[in-house]
């Protein structure tokens, strides 16, 4: 098991894992896409195993069910257990998102994760994020089993 410094979300079973500095946007992101149909699974930090089927992130148990939203506090939030992480967006200045950028992917626990850099303030930084798993899906990148 690894524990890194993030957020996760799940939509439509394939795990989002936000990652970038304290004021980055990670949590405003995640309510975002929360909005849009996702499901918290952890903020701020993430418990990461190596499964059969791929990368499994879920929450500590002290901090499962809860989202910091800055302005209101720590706030109660309907989670799922956990999710396979199929994507890893790095948050980062808009100057820092490269235009037409190559495929990354990041290597954690022993499997392959494709990633990008996003800032998590535009505010189509939610449908970029539902695009790319699209993208994902379509080439069959990403997901247990893959």
């Amino acid at each position: 098991m690894q524990r890194v410094h993030g957020t996760v979300v799940d939509i439509a079973g394939s795990g989002v894992m936000l990652c970038g500095e304290s004021g980055s946007g990670k949590s405003d992101l995640a309510l975002r896409l929360i909005d849009r149909g996702a499901c918290l699974v952890t903020d701020d930090q993430i418990c990461l195993t190596s499964r059969e089927k791929g990368v499994y992130a879920t929450a500590p148990k002290a901090i499962r069910g809860y989202l910091e939203i800055r302005g209101l506090g720590v706030v109660s939030m309907p989670v799922t257990g956990g999710s396979y992480i199929r994507l890893i967006v790095h948050l980062t200045s808009a100057l820092n998102v490269p235009r037409l950028p190559d495929r990354e992917v990041e290597h954690i626990l022993g499997a392959e994760i494709h990633c990008l850099k996003l800032n998590a303030f535009e505010h189509s930084t939610p449908i970029k994020i539902e695009l790319a798993l699209r993208d994902l899906s379509r080439i069959g990148g990403g997901g247990p089993g893959d």
